[in-house]
């Protein structure tokens, strides 16, 4: 008998950045109206699309806010924010209609919900062209958008009482975002077909689906599937407004209960329970042994899963592409009664479910600045090869710096919760991405860029001192010597230089000459050494309202300039 999953429940989350400086060129007229980012969110993401993404959103409508309203001990906002710190709380929950929209209360993130209507419900099918094929209903599907321009796409699907081998096939196939070769579809490694459904009253409408007929490269960019481009209508993807910051897989959050009554008695300390636990961990098809080297995958396991209620046959695990939690049927915990909900699902779609788009999001972030700090580095590079570094460049180092300065101050903390467990969670999370060591490689990378950008100004700064000596030296001469002139001398000076004979007017006027040449020359000189030199003295002689007016956005990093 297969061993039974009687309950299965799977978040597939999609990170994503968004090019902040192409949406700000796309939609000029939109963000004109705002002056910031976060201000303008709202707006950009009630605008319908048009075309092929227009079915989804022509069903069920636009991305509407979801905030935390109330707070009373038995809401889900109190629930869910009661095990954080309150720095957290103030960051990573949106409150923002609660405190009245106020910019320096507001925290700078946006939560957004589509949810069908009242005799509705919107399904998930996936296939291959081995046969195989799953159709689970969307049971929450939410939208994370940060002010620094990364998302989270969250859909959450449910299955309940299907094998193991389903379950596993579920979370294997239907994470995929794109293929990565032509042979993973023939052979059944990627869906042939991904669509999203809507049930209204017994009828099925496919709102929207992707069968991969013609695939290719967007610039730089996958061909993301046609279901998660009509989830993301706000951004044009053939225009590289946003990008996915992983591989072709989303990140597989989920939770599977076995049905006890599948399974023998021993299944808790069993061989056959650590093999199921390897292949939810590792996304693997169903196997009766291991997928890799039995002692590979046993020392990985001794590291990646969390042991503290194995006797009671709950597992968690964390790689760097999934977060399981595995457990044997539903049962009392402690003090905590079934009757009012199973806690290890509780825990799942709650405080779990938000430390895991924490950690996400800090990888999403970290990704991107690793991204963006090659890219000005290449900028800056082709500034030095033609031996003079543009304002516009400066200005995008100065705000990756500034932005990584604001995420480590602001959005990065190295403890989120008030108890052991979570915090051991988030531990274990943060290690499989690497969390740490990627920050501290990046904050290395911007401050050794910072470095070559303070020393390339020392050494403009010391040309422009120089300069201005050589300036000074030649104004000085020319002080002293009309100066020389301009002394009272009486007697046989003053008959030669200022009243003289007819002997004496060569003398004179050839005084007069050289004064004035070397007074004209000296100011020419000057007006010369500034108009060749004008970007370094420019910042310093104009007026900042002046400044401030002809100053625009730097364009965009990473779209390309095929882009019309």
């Amino acid at each position: 008998m297969e061993t039974v999953i009687q309950h299965l429940h799977t978040y597939f989350l999609f990170p994503f950045s968004i090019d902040k400086q192409a949406v700000y060129e796309d939609h000029e007229e939109l963000w004109r109206r705002h002056s910031r980012w976060m201000d303008g969110m709202d707006e950009w993401l009630s605008i319908p699309p048009a075309g092929q993404d227009s079915g989804l959103a022509a069903a069920l409508g636009t991305w509407q806010r979801s905030v935390y309203k109330d707070f009373d001990m038995g809401s889900p906002a109190y629930q869910d924010m009661v095990f954080f710190h309150p720095f957290v709380r103030r960051v990573f929950f949106d409150t923002g209609e609660i405190t009245g929209n106020r910019p320096d209360h507001e925290s700078l993130l946006r939560c957004y919900q589509i949810q069908a209507g009242q005799e509705q419900h919107l399904y998930f099918a996936a296939e291959d062209t081995k046969g195989r094929k799953a159709r689970l209903e969307i049971t929450d599907l939410r939208l994370y958008l940060f002010a620094n321009g990364i998302g989270v796409l969250s859909v959450g699907v449910e299955a309940f009482g299907i094998t193991a081998s389903q379950a596993l096939w579920i979370n294997e196939e239907m994470r995929k975002v794109y293929p990565s070769s032509s042979r993973q579809i023939r052979e059944g490694r990627v869906p042939s077909r991904m669509a999203l459904e809507l049930d209204t009253a017994g009828a099925t409408r496919t709102l929207v689906e992707e069968r991969y007929e013609k695939a290719g490269m967007v610039g730089f960019q996958p061909p993301l599937a046609r279901t998660l481009r009509a989830l993301l209508y706000f951004a044009n993807y053939d225009r590289q407004e946003y990008e996915p910051v992983l591989d072709e897989r989303m990140i597989v959050f989920t939770y599977a209960a076995v049905d006890p009554s599948s399974v023998p008695k021993e299944f808790i300390s069993s061989e056959q329970y650590q093999v199921l636990l390897s292949r939810f961990l590792y996304v693997d098809r169903n196997g009766a042994d291991y997928r890799y080297d039995e002692n590979f995958v046993r020392s990985e396991m001794q590291r990646q899963i969390y042991n503290r209620w194995a006797h009671q046959g709950t597992y968690y695990g964390f790689t760097s592409y999934s977060n399981i939690t595995c457990t044997l049927g539903a049962f009392d915990c402690d003090e905590h009664q079934l009757r009012e909900g199973f806690l290890i699902h509780r825990m799942f779609t709650t405080r779990y479910y938000l430390m895991a788009l924490v950690t996400l999001f800090y990888r999403a972030t970290l990704l991107d600045f690793a991204e963006r700090t090659a890219l000005v580095s290449r900028r800056l590079f082709h500034d030095q090869e033609d031996n003079k570094i543009s304002m516009e460049n400066i200005r995008l180092a100065s705000d990756l710096r500034a932005e990584f300065l604001h995420f480590s101050n602001y959005w990065f903390f190295d403890e989120l919760a008030n108890k052991d467990e979570e915090n051991e969670h988030f531990l274990l999370m943060c290690r499989e991405y690497r969390v740490h060591s990627m920050k501290r490689e990046i904050e290395e990378e911007i401050d050794k860029l910072n470095d070559s950008l303070h020393n390339y100004f020392q050494f403009r700064n010391t040309e422009a001192v120089n300069r201005l000596a050589i300036l000074s030296l030649f104004l000085g001469a020319g002080a002293v010597a009309t100066g020389f002139f301009g002394m009272n001398f009486s007697g046989r000076f003053a008959g030669v230089f200022f009243e003289p004979d007819a002997r004496y007017l060569p003398v004179h006027y050839g005084a007069i000459a050289f004064a004035a040449l070397l007074a004209l020359g000296t100011i020419f000189f000057g007006l010369y050494v500034v108009a060749s030199n004008w970007s370094d003295y420019r910042d310093s002689l104009l007026p900042r309202w002046w400044l401030g007016r002809s100053a625009r956005r730097p364009g965009s990093l990473k779209r390309g300039s095929w882009i019309e």
